[in-house]
């Protein structure tokens, strides 16, 4: 039977674009229109890639998936709170809003420690630790007295956040079958669209259901971090992470050979890791740009009941899960760049309807927005893997992704401040007069410099589709470690991979024998 790279092809030697470090900036700049062109990859269905991935694999992806979902739980748990929040400390929506703000700032601090922590130690014990704090913090939260300590709990929240995302995705990705990566990329990246969808209904559940109020969403956010915990308990370190673990050892210097390789990556990657940066904060300006104000919208702007709020959030996140699926796995036909750019325009030409239409046709708008961000995100997991340097994945992309954060850590508060001052007729009811704001034009706006961004950023961006997570492939870690080292690694695999191979087909021959056929 032909194997996947006779049948399809590989993509690793079909789209080989030249490495940015070795062109000059003139000759980097005008090879980016020519190589957005889509490679057009012969790529196998859908159903035969993820029958690509073995039980560890759909295991390690099951666990990040799940405990990327449960960060976007946790955020999202303000986003969908913030009138009851600002009711019970006595301040304005926009000042519960810098309770998200301050989340994305410290997410960055996470990020680099507890990316580190990943690169160096594995990715099992900072997950652990990670679910550990979300534990706590998420309770500390629940029982929040004063506007005060809600900021101060919600800060340190955002360093535990921080160091989710990287190890997710490296856990996920990094043993993963090369065929299948933009596919489970778009999964992968789906457990934040999961995660609101989550948020969304457990709110309308829980939140002003008992004299408690908001309270309980809270203290339910503490409890399914204590299964995850188990779950990754009950799993080893990727295979990736334990091939490049065992160079490490072989050097017999493991502490010096990794900073080794962290200055041989900054050497070389500065510019490319100060990209990252620069694209992660306009996707996080698109993602929390288009939805962490939205709700607000809906009911302030255009009186949206609280079940019609819950439904439409509902629906686009269906979109956001089917968007991120989709593109990702076509992400491995077009090529990464082209895919973002292409669905960013869609998005783009979507947001007229998305935020000025106030009946509830708005959420066939919001369901098609969301699924033009959100696959415009499906492509960000595994982009932003190929492009990392190899010993320093869950760092760069856990710090990349977070300090993008950072820089659009104030995108609800910004969208609300400049809403305000677009006041629209207040409504009364009785005694009671709700001040009413434009919030749709602010969003609009906002999200249509975004996508410019994004496009025009993108565009400009560098792309390795393909590249090999295999330590063999790592010319930064072959010059921090010593050719020597690794040259030992691989040659004790292949020995192992050989008599694997020779005892598999001995097994083979007496099953033939036995069953009177010979195997050939």
């Amino acid at each position: 039977m032909a194997s996947y790279d006779e049948k399809y092809g590989n993509p690793t030697t079909a789209y080989a674009e030249e490495p940015a470090a070795s062109m000059s900036a003139g000759r980097y700049f005008a090879t980016r229109l020519p190589t957005l062109k889509p490679p057009m990859h012969k790529v196998a269905n859908p159903f035969t890639l993820l029958r690509m991935l073995n039980k560890q694999q759909w295991l390690f992806f099951l666990i990040g998936f799940l405990g990327w979902t449960w960060d976007a739980f946790d955020f999202f748990t303000v986003s969908l709170t913030t009138t009851p929040l600002a009711t019970t400390f006595g301040v304005s929506v926009t000042d519960v809003t810098w309770g998200i703000t301050l989340v994305l700032m410290f997410r960055s601090v996470g990020s680099v420690l507890f990316g580190i922590a990943a690169d160096r130690y594995g990715r099992r014990w900072p997950f652990v630790v990670n679910m550990v704090l979300f534990i706590v913090l998420e309770l500390a939260t629940g029982f929040c007295n004063t506007y005060q300590q809600f900021l101060a709990v919600r800060a340190l929240y955002g360093v535990a956040m921080g160091g989710l995302y990287g190890n997710a995705a490296a856990t996920a990705l990094e043993d993963c079958p090369e065929p299948a990566r933009g596919i489970i990329s778009g999964m992968l990246q789906q457990g934040y669209a999961f995660g609101y969808l989550l948020a969304t209904v457990f709110s309308r559940a829980l939140v002003g259901t008992t004299s408690h109020t908001w309270r309980p969403l809270y203290w339910f956010g503490a409890c399914p971090p204590i299964l995850l915990i188990v779950f990754r308990l009950c799993l080893p370190e990727t295979q990736a992470y334990i091939e490049r673990s065992a160079v490490r050892h072989a050097t017999g210097h493991l502490t010096g050979t990794f900073i080794a390789e962290g200055k041989v990556a900054l050497k070389r990657h500065w510019i490319l890791l100060s990209y990252l940066v620069l694209l992660m904060a306009g996707f996080n300006f698109m993602s929390h740009g288009s939805q962490d104000l939205y709700p607000t919208m809906l009911q302030n702007e255009y009186g949206f009941s609280a079940n019609e709020v819950t439904i439409t959030q509902v629906v686009a996140n269906l979109g956001a899960m089917s968007g991120g699926t989709v593109i990702g796995y076509c992400s491995s036909i077009f090529g990464r760049r082209f895919s973002i750019i292409f669905i960013s325009i869609i998005g783009g030409a979507l947001l007229y309807p998305y935020t000025f239409v106030g009946s509830d046709s708005v959420i066939a708008a919001a369901y098609f927005e969301q699924f033009c961000v959100q696959g415009a995100w499906g492509v960000i997991p595994i982009h932003l893997m190929e492009l990392s340097p190899g010993s320093f994945r869950t760092f760069v992309v856990g710090t990349a992704y977070q300090l993008g954060n950072l820089v659009s850590s104030a995108s609800s508060t910004i969208e609300s401040t400049i809403g305000e001052r677009f006041p629209l007729t207040p409504l009364k009811d009785g005694s009671k007069v709700t001040q009413r704001y434009n919030y749709g034009l602010v969003i609009c706006i906002f999200m249509g410099c975004v996508y410019a961004y994004v496009i025009a950023l993108t565009i400009l961006g560098p792309e390795n589709l393909g590249h090999s997570f295999r330590v063999s492939a790592d010319h930064d870690f072959e010059e921090a470690a010593g050719h020597d080292a690794l040259a030992r690694v691989l040659h004790t695999d292949e020995r192992v991979h050989r008599d694997t191979d020779s005892s598999d087909d001995g097994h083979a021959v007496e099953k033939g024998r036995a069953a009177g056929t010979e195997v050939v």
